[in-house]
């Protein structure tokens, strides 16, 4: 077992650093692969270090974030509702961004506040953060007085929907060019995200795979069931509030910055749970990582190539796995 798990993290490894490189060829302008690894050594002209180290660098190193981001808020809500289609969105931290991105520009044209192309980006990536920390702040209170995690589970589906509903409202009142800018957002983007910006992004993801490596072994005992975890000594309302601080900090940054990214979260994990077969999170939580940046770059790779919103490609990615997913469990 340990020689099959160390042969898949090698090759894993192996070819996500292929694909880092390739992610960074591709685009409007061809790069050969050569000289990408030469500009990546300290080498090549201005021109082609500008390109390579100014623009494409950074998405390549946004796309590995948010899948490493993504994939391991899967695999932790996954182990906490025990629901095997939970997902870093279900306690509706994309819902807040959403509400958060939509009051900043649907909100703000209709009370007569103008947005400037500048303030834009920076705006909308803050106006997410802070509605997905609001609904993290609400849903650790409410973890706290209620101990039944279906009910909490219940309560975010019917919160992401109500959210829903409050941006439907808005749109239908929106002006041409803000919806527009929300719906452009709703796609999602990898090379939207600045320099400026992954300064700011890449600590905050760092900081929520920290608490989740935190939460190994007591995620290896809640698969047990929150009963027998207790019986072991594990302090569950603090495990939980770990967790779910975790989520926000991974799921919630990266919609910020990217924009809502579907089915990474729910499919990830079942793909490294198949190819490593372990349920131990000492071996899945990196095969989850490595698999989910897998997953980022190539669904990058294709969006540019085709000049498509990275969403649509993950959905193209990730639904055949769900719905495989859903036939077996029955």
């Amino acid at each position: 077992m340990k020689s099959r798990s160390t042969i898949f993290f090698v090759l894993l490894a192996a070819l996500c650093a292929v694909l880092f490189v390739v992610d960074i060829a591709v685009g409007s302008v061809a790069i050969p692969f050569g000289d990408v690894v030469d500009v990546l050594l300290g080498g090549g002209t201005a021109e082609m270090r500008s390109i390579v180290l100014d623009i494409r660098l950074v998405r390549a190193i946004t796309a590995l974030l948010a899948g490493a981001a993504l994939s391991v808020s899967g695999l932790e809500m996954q182990v906490l509702f025990r629901n095997p289609l939970a997902g870093p969105y279900v306690l509706g931290v994309s819902a807040g961004a959403s509400l958060g991105v939509a009051l900043f520009l649907l909100g703000a044209p209709l009370l007569g506040v103008a947005i400037s192309p500048a303030f834009q980006s920076i705006g909308t990536a803050g106006a997410a953060w802070i509605g997905s920390a609001i609904v993290l702040l609400l849903v650790v209170a409410l973890s706290r007085r209620i101990k039944d995690i279906m009910v909490m589970l219940i309560l975010g589906i019917m919160l992401s929907s109500g959210v829903g509903a409050v941006v439907e409202i808005m749109q239908y009142f929106s002006n041409e060019a803000s919806l527009k800018s929300y719906v452009v957002w709703t796609m999602g983007s990898l090379g939207d995200v600045t320099a400026t910006q992954l300064t700011l992004l890449a600590p905050v993801v760092v900081a929520g795979l920290a608490m989740a490596v935190a939460t190994i072994k007591p995620m290896n005992m809640l698969l047990a069931g929150e009963r027998y975890a207790a019986s072991m000594g594990l302090n569950i309302s603090r495990t939980r509030t770990l967790v779910l601080s975790s989520t926000t900090l991974l799921a919630g940054t990266v919609t910020a910055f990217c924009g809502p990214i579907g089915f990474v979260g729910i499919a990830v994990p079942h793909i490294a749970r198949m190819l490593f077969r372990s349920a131990d999170h000492r071996i899945l939580l990196p095969a989850t990582i490595l698999s989910g940046v897998l997953m980022l770059l190539v669904g990058d790779i294709v969006a540019k190539y085709f000049a498509l919103p990275i969403n649509t490609i993950t959905a193209l990615m990730g639904i055949p796995i769900v719905i495989y997913i859903v036939t077996r469990k029955r």
